[in-house]
């Protein structure tokens, strides 16, 4: 029988710089503040048995920090786990939260850049969504590429209007630029991410095409040890600071830099320039503010990990039916950091492609969210706040009773 994998987070002191080089400024030394041992190196890649799950190949956390422009990475990434294919299933369209979310950005996005009849293209399109919404509500034309597309999964009517490309983007296809370039959720897999928005920059040429990207602000991540967002996957670790440089230095000049979506997501918005600019956004923190939150970061891990272990494990004495919402990449690092996949019985997700599938290193079937009808959990831990009052009102609609326990919650009993 396949055993569970021993994982061990640690906080580290902050040292002198080590031999590794920062992906983002070239700036050799890092400083190394936080470990986790043996995660799986991908979250959202779906397996159909249990025991694929649990065999499933493990690597490395070990977060270092980079004391000249502030970016921070995953010094154990190896990037020959990047293999993302059609069985990757990150979809989120099927929240009406994040479909609002959705719409409105790109509501606003159409509206700021008169994309009315235009040419799109995606960066890490995923299955489509985005890109389809952008052409759908400006009657647009796109391209998006992504090894995980699959072409014809998301309906719409502007599906003759878009051509998906099943690969990693690189400047093979610069030919694709049109009117703007948006990245969403991408950038942060991406490992050499100097090398990338280089290559970004070097395609636009001289063309005065704008990019959009969205990612996940660090700072939060930081400021609340949100160690659920902490996985492979997730190799690079952006502050408005550290993205606004990488990008200045890469021949941008930085127009806009905002958070949205509860303050969880970063953006940028940015246009060629033909050299480097020395313009800085309000928004952007000082590398040494930055070093002071990887500093409030490691004071206050431990007493959350702390926390969830008490906590789980009471629960578990206790008889209680304690049920996980939302089986994606933060579900696995909560799960396999806490290193107590054995006080959750149960996982439940609202997409459908999700349903019957196996969650790498943790070895739990996802369920829909009407199994919780017959369970009657006693509480539920909601992955993302921001979906609370969705889950609840799915709950009541279900008659189910149970107590909603969201990440974040701890923070004000720590």
């Amino acid at each position: 029988m396949t055993t569970q994998k021993s994982i061990q987070a640690q906080v580290k002191e902050t040292s002198g710089p080590t031999q590794h080089s920062c992906p983002n400024c070239g700036h050799h030394g890092l400083s190394i503040f936080y470990e986790v041992d043996q995660v799986p190196v991908h979250s959202c890649l779906m397996l159909d048995t249990q025991a694929e799950a649990l065999d499933f190949p493990s690597e490395d956390v070990s977060l270092g920090f980079c004391d000249q422009c502030g970016f921070i990475t995953n010094t154990a990434f190896d990037s020959q786990w990047s293999a993302y294919a059609p069985n990757y299933e990150d979809q989120q369209s099927f929240s009406p939260t994040f479909n609002k979310f959705a719409h409105n950005l790109a509501s606003r996005i159409i509206e700021k850049y008169n994309l009315q009849e235009k040419d799109v293209v995606e960066i890490g399109c995923s299955k489509g969504d985005f890109i389809l919404l952008l052409c759908e509500l400006g009657n647009n034309q796109g391209v998006g590429i992504d090894p995980s597309a699959i072409p014809g999964r998301v309906k719409s009517e502007a599906t003759d209007r878009v051509k998906f490309i099943q690969d990693y983007y690189s400047e093979k296809y610069s030919e694709h630029v049109g009117d703007l370039i948006c990245c969403r959720h991408t950038l942060e897999h991406i490992a050499p991410t100097l090398d990338f928005i280089t290559s970004v920059r070097n395609s636009i040429g001289d063309r005065q095409t704008p990019v959009f990207f969205e990612i996940p602000d660090t700072i939060r991540v930081l400021k609340e040890a949100a160690f659920e967002d902490i996985y492979y996957e997730h190799c690079s670790y952006f502050t408005p600071g550290s993205l606004a440089r990488l990008f200045r230095s890469c021949r941008f000049e930085v127009d806009d830099l905002y958070l949205d979506y509860g303050d969880q997501y970063l953006f940028i918005e940015a246009t060629p320039s033909t050299s480097s600019s020395d313009k800085i956004h309000p928004l952007e923190e000082s590398v040494e503010q930055t070093a002071q939150y990887v500093q409030q970061f490691k004071v206050l891990i431990e007493k959350k990990l702390n926390w969830w272990k008490t906590h789980l494990n009471s629960w578990k004495e206790a008889g209680e039916k304690v049920v996980v919402w939302g089986s994606g990449s933060k579900c696995v690092a909560f799960l396999t950091t806490l290193n107590t996949i054995d006080k959750i019985e149960y996982v439940v997700d609202i997409n459908p492609h999700r349903h019957g599938k196996f969650i790498p290193g943790v070895g739990k079937e996802i369920k829909p969210p009407s199994f919780l009808k017959d369970y009657s959990p006693n509480r539920i831990i909601v992955m993302n706040s921001i979906y609370r009052d969705e889950i609840q009102k799915m709950l009541d609609d279900m008659n189910v009773q149970a107590e909603i326990i969201a990440m974040g919650d701890e923070i004000s009993q720590l």
